[in-house]
């Protein structure tokens, strides 16, 4: 365990929740916690060209910004760059000139880690040896590795051992990894990558603080955690947790007096607030490789109940939901296009006629027995919200779905209920229209 580096990453990957807007004091109590319970160096945030709205100062981790705060003797500092700003429009060494303007012997940063999907790699690699050449420590986090094959991942650690890496993390950003998964994928890793290796995980299943461990015990010397877990998402690894069982496999006591004060303080009236942590959305999230978020900005917002929180997550399992695009749930909400057309007049059914409208609660499937028997004795007109199935079929007339999250969800079961479906099918966008196929579907003329 000599060899072991315990990494926390609060002020970067919590900064998601608040915007990385930590106030001096919580950062100043933090270090000093950080040192206490024998953490070995912490990630004081991004390094970013980046600046569209307001951002704390860990958006940024200014070398004058970590000169500012004081941190104590002998924990390592470092800042993460999304490898997307080493290869996008700036040349490579103008944006690492910018990002990085001082060798690293007049920085106060020990420890740059780049931050890039598999595909951005190769390209995002040689920005080690400019680094390098300037004295820094370097490390990458490939992120979404989980769904690598195996020859895949083998490259990816030939093309690594090819560059003076000092430590190749990868990252469960899905949070749907489990320990056997992590070990193979670590092995995978060592067919060609010989140097350190680090893991970062997520707790969508609450294997965060198992998988880490299981990593340690397969040869990772590098792990992160996050005070309470605060991170993208449902967290991640919790410091908490992961300094007890360090301390124990280093046989160090540690004292955990100040971070459990850090965390009454400051962390627990924050997690309520934001509502980080693992719950059965996170959980679905990582069991079908959906990027966590989808769920945070669901959960953040107060349009989306359970059932369309659900119903998105049933339609990413499907559609596929690994790259977060706002856009998908903005079109969730707004995608009807244009004026209606059609030529279904509703006075032609409904006139002089009782309407029975079944939503889909519990309430349908608890009274179903008095509903049955009430509508074959009144026979009123039957419609029923979206796939509500509580009650028998053959007693439903009609259908009715408009919410668009929900539609998006039901396509497939729609085309298989044998009601007409009352829709604003005119103004759907085309895929939609084409799940719906051969579908009887009714629009308000």
């Amino acid at each position: 365990m000599k060899n072991t580096v315990f990494l926390d990453c609060t002020l970067r990957d919590g900064g998601y929740y608040n915007g990385w807007d930590f106030s001096s004091k919580l950062i100043q109590n933090y270090l000093e916690a950080m040192q206490a319970c024998g953490v070995d160096m912490v990630e004081l945030g991004f390094r970013s060209l980046h600046n569209i709205g307001f951002k704390g100062a860990c958006a940024y981790t200014t070398d004058e910004y970590i000169r500012s705060i004081s941190a104590p003797a002998g924990l390592a500092v470092c800042v993460m760059v999304n490898g997307s700003e080493l290869v996008g429009e700036l040349p490579q060494q103008e944006a690492l000139e910018r990002l990085f303007p001082v060798l690293a012997a007049e920085s106060p940063v020990d420890l740059v880690r780049i931050a890039c999907h598999v595909y951005e790699f190769e390209e995002a690699l040689p920005a080690v040896n400019w680094l390098k050449a300037r004295g820094y420590q370097v490390g990458f986090n490939l992120m979404q590795v989980a769904d690598r094959k195996e020859d895949e991942v083998k490259a990816i650690s030939c093309v690594a051992a090819s560059y003076p890496l000092d430590v190749l993390y990868f990252a469960d950003s899905m949070g749907s990894m489990d320990p056997e998964q992590t070990a193979l994928i670590i092995q995978w890793f060592r067919s060609g990558w010989s140097g350190a290796m680090g893991i970062h995980t997520h707790d969508n299943k609450g294997l965060a603080l198992s998988n880490t461990l299981h990593a340690l015990d397969a040869g990772v010397t590098w792990v992160d955690s996050t005070v309470t877990g605060m991170g993208r998402g449902p967290g991640n690894a919790r410091t908490e947790e992961l300094a007890i069982e360090l301390g124990a496999r280093r046989g160090k006591q540690v004292n955990l007096v100040p971070l459990m004060a850090l965390v009454r303080e400051y962390f627990k009236p924050m997690q309520s607030h934001y509502g980080w942590g693992t719950n059965p959305y996170y959980y679905l999230a990582g069991k079908y490789g959906i990027h966590p978020t989808y769920i945070q900005e669901m959960l953040s917002d107060s349009r989306y109940d359970e059932e369309d929180v659900l119903a998105v997550i049933e339609h990413l399992r499907v559609e596929g939901g690994k790259k977060f695009n706002l856009n998908t749930l903005d079109a969730a909400r707004h995608f009807y296009r244009g004026e209606p057309k059609g030529q279904w007049a509703p006075k032609t059914q409904f006139e002089e006629r009782e309407v029975l409208l079944l939503g889909s609660g519990p309430g349908a499937a608890r009274h179903r027995e008095a509903i049955e028997r009430y509508i074959r004795t009144h026979q009123p007109l039957v419609m029923a919200l979206n796939t509500q199935t509580a009650i028998e079929a053959e007693l439903i007339d009609l259908r009715v779905a408009c919410h668009p999250v929900r539609l998006l969800a039901d396509c497939e079961a729609h085309t298989q209920l044998p009601q007409p479906l009352i829709t604003p099918f005119s103004m759907l966008p085309k895929d939609v229209q084409a799940s719906l196929g051969n579908k009887r579907c009714w629009i308000l003329a």
